[in-house]
């Protein structure tokens, strides 16, 4: 069973890797959106591409590095945390905090 503390200390990793992953789709995307071949397509296509390779291999060299077997629903959730990371690259913060300000509960 999950006590606060750690489900606090996940949810703050979380927000790193968030973070940093997001800072690195971010600098790959300016680095690479004036090749000729990516001129014609818009940065944001680019930027959730590079989000969708970035976020499975950072989760295998995280198996990797931790000793973990790398099994089909991490690789599953690195998806779903590369549109998350894609949102962070590509609107900011605000973006995603005003998606929690309309999801989350309120209390009336």
């Amino acid at each position: 069973m999950m006590n606060v503390e750690f489900m606090m200390q996940y949810t703050t990793y979380f927000l790193m890797a968030v973070g940093v992953l997001a800072f690195l789709v971010s600098a790959i995307v300016q680095a690479i959106k004036e090749l000729p071949g990516l001129q014609r397509v818009p940065t944001s296509v680019v930027a959730l591409a590079v989000s969708l390779i970035l976020c499975p291999l950072a989760v295998v060299i995280a198996c990797q590095y931790l000793k973990l077997v790398v099994t089909w629903y991490y690789v599953f959730a690195s998806f779903i945390a590369a549109f998350i990371v894609y949102l962070v690259a590509t609107g900011g913060w605000e973006r995603v905090a005003k998606l929690w300000e309309r999801a989350k509960y309120r209390n009336k």
